[in-house]
C-alpha cells in the first residue's frame, strides 16, 4: 500500500477522434518504422518515472521524456502527480506559446482529457497554431498526433521544463544607420545549439518588404520615414526556433556622396566659353541643375553647361553650382571653384619687340619696343642667359656680364593692361655672347732673328687657346696661343726698321683680333 500512495492514477484512456487532430502514427512499431520513434520509452516503460505509473501512460512517457533531456528523476513539485495538477502546479512556467520540448497541457475534460486530463511532448511547431505531438495513454497506446488550434483539441497550456529551444548567446544586432541609400547589415550573433540556418526577414512598419530575406538591405525611397524590422530567425531540426526582432530608427532622408567636384575650364576672358565639367555622385541622382554666379550672385538664366563672358562680367569672379536631388534623398550641392577676375581680350601686339647692341662682354642691350594695342599697356622686362631668369636684371637696358660668356641671351617683356589680359613677349638676341680680345706684342731683334713675345688678354676669358700668325717685315710665322701667351722666332729679317703685325683667330666666344708694332733690325757688320 505504500508503494502504491507513490503512484498516481491513470489519467486518460482511448484513441480520441477529432476534425483537428491527425494521427500520423500508432503503437511503438509503426511510430519507430514511420521514422518518428519513441525515444526508447518501448524498453524502459516498464520503469515509472516521478513516482508516475509505468506502461502506457501519458504522465510516465512525458516524465520519461523530461529526464532524458536532462532533468533529475524527481517530481518538481509536491502534491498529486495526475496530469490535471501538471500546469496547476507548475503555474509560473506556463503559458500559452508552443515550443519544441515542451509539455502540451490539457485539464480535465479539455479534449481529448478525460477526467484526469493529458500531458504530451511538443516535438514540432509547425506554427503558432499547428503542433505535432508525441503521447502516449493509459490503457490505450502510443501515438504521434497533428493538431491544429481551430474548433477545439488546443492544449490548455505549455509547460517550459527543460524546452528545447535555439537561443542566442550573442544577440544579433543591425549595423549601419537607417537611411535611404545606405546599405544595413544583420550580424546574425551566437546560437546555441548550433543552428543550421539563420533567414532575416525585412519589414517597414510591420509590412514584409518583398524579397528582402537577405542579411543586408539597402533601404529604399519608399520606406522613407517608416521604422525598419528585422526578423531573425534560427533553425535546427528537433528544435523551436530562436528568434529576434531587431528595429531601426523611422529610416532618415538618403544623402549623396560626391565623387568628383565639379570644375570649370577655359580662359575668363571677354569673348570666351567657360564650361562646366559636372559633379558626379554615388548614388546617380535623377536630377542634376546647374546655376552660374558672379561674385557669387545668380546670373539669371545662366543654368546651362557653358557660359559665354561678355563686358558685363570684367572684373568679376566665375563660379558654377550643381545640385542633385532624387525622391528619398536630400538634395547635394557641389560648387567649382571660382575664376579669376574676368579680363577684357589680351593686350596685342601689331609689331614686334627687338634688342639693339652687340653681345660683347661689357656692352650694352637695349630693347626696343614694338607697338600694341591698346597703345597705353604697361612694358616689364625680365632678362634671360639660357633661358633662366637673370637676378634683379629687369631693365630695358642690359649691360653682358661675364658670366654671359658663350651663352644665349633673351628678354621677356610681358604687356599689361588693367582689365586686360597680360601677353608675355619672347624676344632674342641675335649671337651667342662673345668678347672682345686685347692683343699686345713686344719684339726684340738681334742680327740674326727677331724674338716676339704676344700676350691675348679679354674680358670673361683672361687667357684664351687659338691659332696665330706673327709677320715680320715680309717673314709670316705660325704659332699656337697657348693660355694667352705665345712667343715667336723670326730669322733672316731684312735689317733696317720692320713692321711686325700679330693676328689672333678668336674662338667660339673670343673674336679675331690684331696688333701692330715696329722693330729695328741691325744690320750685319
Amino acid at each position: 500500500m505504500l508503494a502504491l500512495l507513490l503512484l498516481v492514477m491513470p489519467t486518460t484512456v482511448g484513441r480520441v477522434s477529432l476534425a483537428t487532430s491527425t494521427y500520423l502514427c500508432s503503437g511503438y512499431a509503426e511510430c519507430q518504422a514511420a521514422g518518428y520513434g519513441h525515444a526508447g520509452y518501448r524498453q524502459a516503460s516498464s520503469t515509472a518515472y516521478w513516482r508516475m505509473y509505468a506502461g502506457h501512460n501519458c504522465t510516465n512517457y512525458v516524465a520519461y521524456r523530461l529526464i532524458q533531456s536532462g532533468m533529475p528523476n524527481v517530481r518538481p513539485w509536491d502534491g498529486s502527480g495526475n496530469a490535471s495538477n501538471w500546469g496547476v502546479a507548475m503555474a509560473s512556467i506556463t503559458d500559452q506559446i508552443p515550443t519544441v520540448g515542451s509539455v502540451a497541457w490539457y485539464k480535465p475534460h479539455a479534449t481529448p482529457a478525460g477526467a484526469n486530463g493529458h500531458v504530451a511532448i511538443v516535438e514540432q511547431v509547425v506554427s503558432d497554431t499547428e503542433i505535432i505531438v508525441s503521447e502516449d495513454y493509459w490503457g490505450g497506446d502510443f501515438h504521434w498526433r497533428r493538431v491544429t488550434k481551430s474548433g477545439g483539441g488546443w492544449p490548455t497550456g505549455f509547460i517550459h521544463f527543460n524546452d528545447r529551444v535555439v537561443e542566442p548567446t550573442t544577440a544579433p544586432a543591425i549595423v549601419g544607420s537607417a537611411a535611404v541609400g545606405a546599405p544595413l547589415e544583420v550580424a546574425a550573433g551566437a546560437w546555441t545549439p548550433t543552428p543550421t540556418s539563420v533567414t532575416v526577414r525585412w519589414l517597414a512598419d510591420g509590412a514584409a518588404i518583398p524579397g528582402a530575406t537577405a542579411s543586408g538591405y539597402v533601404p529604399t525611397p519608399s520606406v522613407k520615414g517608416k521604422t525598419l524590422t528585422a526578423e531573425v530567425t534560427a533553425e535546427l531540426s528537433g528544435y523551436t526556433a530562436g528568434r529576434a526582432v531587431l528595429a531601426t530608427a523611422p529610416v532618415a532622408p538618403g544623402a549623396f556622396q560626391p565623387t568628383a567636384l565639379p570644375t570649370i575650364q577655359g580662359v575668363p576672358e571677354v569673348g570666351q566659353t567657360l564650361n562646366l565639367t559636372p559633379s558626379s555622385w554615388s548614388p546617380q541622382p535623377a536630377k542634376v541643375t546647374t546655376q552660374w554666379y558672379a561674385d557669387g550672385i545668380a546670373l539669371p538664366g545662366a543654368t546651362g553647361a557653358s557660359l559665354v563672358l561678355t563686358r558685363d562680367h570684367i572684373k568679376k569672379t566665375i563660379s558654377a553650382r550643381t545640385t542633385a536631388r532624387a525622391s528619398g534623398y536630400r538634395k547635394s550641392t557641389s560648387t567649382a571653384p571660382e575664376t579669376t577676375p574676368v579680363l577684357a581680350k589680351p593686350v596685342a601686339i601689331t609689331s614686334p619687340s627687338s634688342v639693339q647692341g652687340t653681345p660683347k662682354v661689357g656692352g650694352r642691350l637695349v630693347v626696343r619696343a614694338g607697338s600694341v594695342r591698346p597703345t597705353d599697356a604697361s612694358a616689364s622686362y625680365a632678362w634671360l642667359r639660357d633661358g633662366r631668369r637673370i637676378a634683379k636684371a629687369t631693365n630695358p637696358t642690359y649691360t653682358v656680364r661675364r658670366a654671359d660668356l658663350g651663352r644665349n641671351l633673351s628678354v621677356l617683356v610681358t604687356l599689361t593692361r588693367r582689365h586686360y589680359r597680360s601677353t608675355t613677349e619672347s624676344v632674342a638676341v641675335s649671337a651667342p655672347v662673345t668678347t672682345v680680345p686685347e692683343v699686345k706684342v713686344r719684339p726684340d731683334a738681334t742680327r740674326k732673328r727677331v724674338a716676339v713675345d704676344v700676350r691675348v688678354r679679354a674680358p670673361g676669358a683672361s687667357r684664351p687657346d687659338g691659332a696665330m700668325t706673327v709677320s715680320v717685315g715680309g717673314r709670316t710665322v705660325e704659332v699656337q696661343l697657348f693660355r694667352g701667351k705665345a712667343r715667336v722666332v723670326v730669322r733672316g729679317v731684312r735689317p733696317g726698321t720692320q713692321p711686325v703685325v700679330a693676328r689672333y683667330a678668336g674662338t667660339d666666344v673670343v673674336r679675331p683680333a690684331v696688333a701692330r708694332s715696329r722693330v729695328r733690325v741691325p744690320a750685319r757688320s
